[in-house]
């Protein structure tokens, strides 16, 4: 099969366990708007937006204070997940030293993206980074415009993802996916009957596998 030359990251539960993070700062934001408690599952149901697009479901009343106060307390809370995945900024210099080209992907909104890459340090290794619309799901959009800007063949490329949404999304855009299962939040039965190209259980074992699949 062909080498990879381009891999395109998904961020959360990809490169960094922030979804605890995500639905502390949702919690935090929106429950003082609301003046009630709101459940991790009510959130995590309204995913697929940015959280511009989450937050516009759950207070369309309150849509610009929600989204401040989400973006404030995003980044105050953001020492509870201070680094990535153990492994990945190894990773990721060993892709760049070998000159694979690196994106991102997201569903994130572009400020909490740019938060979390600089909190990291590793915004330096994605050439470019396409994040999320409040309107809806649009990574297939974000995947697809990536492959134009980098003049990058599908079917010599890569998208590592931890969501099953994922796997849909890059079956629609015919490029191959690697399902990222080494997350505490993703469950790897609810990845396998959608038929990820390969599933990853660590980080340790995606670059193993990667070192005879690039160029």
């Amino acid at each position: 099969m062909s080498k990879f030359k381009t891999i395109i990251f998904d961020l959360d539960g990809t490169l960094a366990n922030t979804l605890p993070l995500c639905i502390a700062a949702f919690k935090k934001s929106i429950e003082l708007l609301l003046n009630k408690e709101i459940s991790d599952q009510e959130i995590i149901a309204s995913f697929g937006p940015s959280e511009e697009g989450t937050i516009r479901k759950l207070i369309p009343q309150h849509e610009q204070a929600g989204v401040e106060a989400y973006l404030y307390h995003y980044q105050q809370l953001h020492y509870t997940c201070p680094a990535p995945f153990d492994g990945i900024k190894d990773l990721l210099q060993f892709l760049t030293d070998r000159k694979v080209q690196l994106a991102m992907v997201t569903g994130k909104g572009v400020h909490s993206t740019k938060i979390s890459l600089e909190q990291f340090g590793l915004a330096q290794y994605f050439e470019i980074a396409e994040t999320g619309s409040p309107e809806g799901p649009n990574k297939v959009n974000g995947i697809r415009k990536v492959l134009i800007r980098l003049n990058a063949d599908a079917a010599e490329s890569l998208y590592v993802g931890d969501a099953p949404s994922d796997i849909t999304y890059c079956k629609q855009v015919g490029i191959p996916i690697a399902a990222a299962a080494w997350a505490e939040t993703t469950d790897a039965k609810e990845l396998i009957p959608l038929n990820p190209d390969w599933l990853f259980y660590t980080v340790a074992e995606f670059k193993t596998w990667l070192t005879d699949h690039i160029n």
